[in-house]
């Protein structure tokens, strides 16, 4: 593909193989470009609909030999419909109050993703993190980035959201929770939430990132609908899990 800002054109690499960080023993590789300074926000707004995703000042999607397990999915905000299991977990986190930040990193925030990696991703790099590699995830966006920490109402910190700011919705970049409140599911009301705000905001898209039917971590996201996948033919409404697996992908 050609993304082009007022700098000129935006140059794409590709990275070498890695192993797969949600499928065991298949390998990873990216396409990778450089939100660059100029037109960086203009470049970001085409690269999401086009299906990728930001890291830090990277933009990036797969480039998987014989794989193509990761789909890039997003919610149709304004005709997102509540089923019956969401609107339990949305009245189970009616008390939670949501505050939107400018994206600096705190150490309260940092004791809740540590405690998150060490339950849900202990065996994963994140889990290494230090407090100055967090506050890098968080700080380092050259794009529109909103932080959202969600709270008891005693003050208590439960969830922590990054969100980028599109023109045409949020771009949901990473989520951290506390592990010990399984009851609440923190996950999904924190998408919920993504997904009313956007609906507030006139905005029409939600965009959840990769969908991996194999993986239990990401295959959750095809319950949000009506819901939108990304392949060779462009975005594509999806109406059941089973059409995600037949998406043509992106060559």
């Amino acid at each position: 593909m050609s993304v082009h800002s007022r700098g000129g054109a935006q140059f794409f690499f590709v990275t070498g193989a890695m192993p797969c960080p949600y499928l065991k023993g298949r390998i990873e590789r990216r396409v990778v470009t450089e939100l660059i300074a100029v037109g960086k926000e203009c470049a970001y707004e085409a690269l999401s609909r086009a299906g990728f995703r930001r890291s830090h000042g990277l933009a990036y999607a797969p480039a998987c030999p014989d794989c193509n397990s990761c789909v890039p999915v997003r919610v149709r905000a304004p005709e997102f419909k509540r089923s019956r299991s969401q609107r339990r977990v949305w009245n189970l986190n009616a008390d939670l109050l949501a505050e939107t930040l400018t994206p600096i990193a705190t150490a309260e925030q940092f004791a809740l993703f540590a405690a998150y990696q060490k339950s849900r991703h202990g065996d994963g790099e994140m889990a290494r993190m230090e407090f100055f590699d967090y506050q890098a995830l968080i700080e380092d966006t050259p794009v529109p980035t909103d932080v959202v920490e969600f709270r008891e109402p005693e003050g208590r910190l439960l969830g922590v959201s990054l969100l980028d700011r599109l023109a045409d919705g949020y771009s949901a970049v990473y989520s951290v929770f506390d592990p010990n409140e399984h009851r609440r599911s923190l996950g999904r009301y924190m998408v919920l939430w993504s997904i009313e705000e956007a609906r507030r905001l006139g905005l029409p898209f939600v965009y959840l990132g990769f969908w991996i039917g194999e993986s239990s971590k990401m295959a959750y996201k095809s319950a949000f609908r009506p819901l939108e996948a990304h392949g060779a033919r462009g975005w594509r409404r999806i109406e059941n899990a089973d059409e995600l697996t037949q998406l043509e992908p992106v060559s």
